[in-house]
């Protein structure tokens, strides 16, 4: 019997509540207003979901503020059970979790689904962390007294995600807050707010007492955010997203001098070696290009080839990025979705079109596609200016620019050339190049013959404009905790 994919579209939907979540309640905003979430894919609202006010952002520290003392003192083998059990519930959902979020996002079910063992994980690995917080005992080096180091959770935190990742980039953060003991504040995306919201539920489900977290829609960040931000009762702000956006928050925590965690913008360059394996190397940057559309931090901006392989990866890469089926998330054999929106789409074609104008050729692609959606043909080119945009702006779309180099120093000069420092990517089998290489790169993560660094056992984060702390790991809980030294003499 055919699946009615409409039908089964239309349930996922209409089962993820499209209210506020505060104090473990389900409400509508204060002035009872909604905003649309679209389908990218054909640009059709799908639902409406509550849109907070500033009151309504408010209500919900008072309950994060109000819950703290209680959730701080709550077993933390506890605060773990209900992280495992919420891990546990998204892999049995996994299916509608991955549909509900390329309906909203965009991008192919099977990357969606993906990305929900990948957030899942992070609900698994910091259930392991809740009872793992450490502290240390010791003699002062004197010999007169004791030194007692302990660890406690911050307190209320904020936290703001992004719409490529909605829901990895909501486990990152909640994940290591649970498990600390923090109470939190979560602000999705106003494009991708349904996967939050089902995390919220599932949360909710599995006994995470009610005000632990909170959770404001709005179509307006700024305009919630603000608030919550100079109010003395927050302690933490954790943001995913833009570069510029984050200077401003941080410009706006620095009155209540708040814990900041920045997860901002990228520029990876990806180097190919001229001893590389190109077979690994083609797949690698097919990864790190068109995984999520392009749209992604970590995404593949500049690819940077040792002259006498450039023809060949330009070839191969071109040939395997316009075999790629372009499509509506939801069929099962489209690898490219659309764009997340028209601007983005805009911005996209802008960046090539600059490229183009100054001098760059395309092998493949280069234009955006007809008809319903924000679709954009994946994209290949060549003899890439040195003052071309793209060269120093994020893309984050389908585009590979592609630029030759003669050897090992010019190559981690043009990698380094930017405000960024989040992900590099290099192909060698040179273990001596591999290593003089990753020490020169200034960049908080290097994948090394692969095309994805991303790993919930691993500290995720940079440096220079790309931000500051790190999610995940053992360095991701540390975002979340304080350090208290206790001087003792008895």
């Amino acid at each position: 019997m055919a699946v009615d994919t409409g039908a089964l579209e239309h349930e996922v939907v209409e089962g993820v509540p499209k209210q506020l979540y505060v104090g473990g309640r389900w409400g509508p905003a204060a002035e009872n207003g909604t905003f649309g979430v679209e389908d990218p894919s054909t640009g059709e609202v799908i639902a409406e979901v509550a849109n907070g006010t500033p009151e309504d952002a408010l209500r919900a520290l008072e309950a994060a503020h109000g819950k703290q003392a209680d959730w701080r003192d709550h077993p933390p083998r506890e605060r773990g059970e209900i992280l495992r059990r919420a891990y546990e519930l998204m892999v049995e959902r996994a299916d509608e979790l991955a549909l509900l979020m390329t309906l909203e996002m965009g991008k192919p079910v099977a990357e969606s689904k993906a990305e929900i063992s990948y957030a899942a994980e992070f609900f698994r690995w910091f259930a392991e962390q809740a009872v793992r917080i450490d502290g240390r005992y010791a003699v002062a080096p004197n010999g007169q007294g004791r030194l007692l180091v302990m660890k406690q959770p911050v307190g209320p935190a904020y936290l703001i995600t992004p719409w490529n990742f909605p829901a990895a980039m909501a486990t990152r953060k909640i994940g290591p807050a649970i498990a600390a003991g923090c109470t939190m504040i979560l602000k999705p995306a106003s494009y991708t707010p349904l996967s939050a919201l089902a995390l919220t539920a599932i949360l909710e489900e599995v006994g995470l007492p009610g005000g632990v977290l909170n959770v404001i829609t709005s179509s307006s960040s700024s305009a919630v955010s603000e608030p919550v931000i100079g109010d003395f009762r927050l302690r933490k702000l954790s943001f995913t997203g833009s570069t510029e956006v984050g200077r401003k928050l941080v410009e706006q925590s620095a009155r209540q001098l708040l814990r900041v965690s920045m997860e901002l913008g990228g520029n990876a360059p990806f180097l190919i070696f001229d001893d590389a394996d190109l077979d690994k190397a083609v797949e690698g940057a097919l990864l790190a290009k068109m995984r999520n559309i392009g749209e992604a931090c970590t995404a593949a901006n500049r690819f940077y080839v040792a002259d006498p392989l450039e023809e060949q990866f330009a070839d191969r890469l071109s040939k395997r990025m316009a075999s790629m089926k372009v499509g509506r998330g939801t069929d099962a054999d489209v690898q490219v979705g659309p764009l997340i929106s028209e601007d983005q789409r805009s911005k996209v074609e802008e960046l090539v079109q600059d490229a183009l104008e100054r001098g760059a050729s395309c092998v493949v692609g280069g234009r955006r596609l007809d008809g319903a959606g924000y679709f954009y043909a994946p994209t290949v080119l060549k003899e890439i200016p040195d003052d071309a945009r793209l060269l120093k702006e994020e893309i984050f779309g389908p585009i590979a620019p592609i630029k030759s180099f003669e050897g090992e120093e010019r190559a981690i000069r043009w990698a380094n050339d930017t405000e960024y420092g989040l992900v590099a990517y290099v192909y060698t089998r040179d273990l001596g190049r591999a290593f003089r290489v990753m020490e020169r790169l200034e960049y908080g993560m290097i994948g090394l013959n692969q095309g994805m660094v991303s790993n919930p056992a691993a500290p995720f984060g940079g440096i220079k404009q790309s931000g500051f702390g790190r999610e995940g790991g053992y360095e991701g809980i540390e975002e979340y905790l304080e350090t208290k030294y206790c001087a003792i003499t008895y």
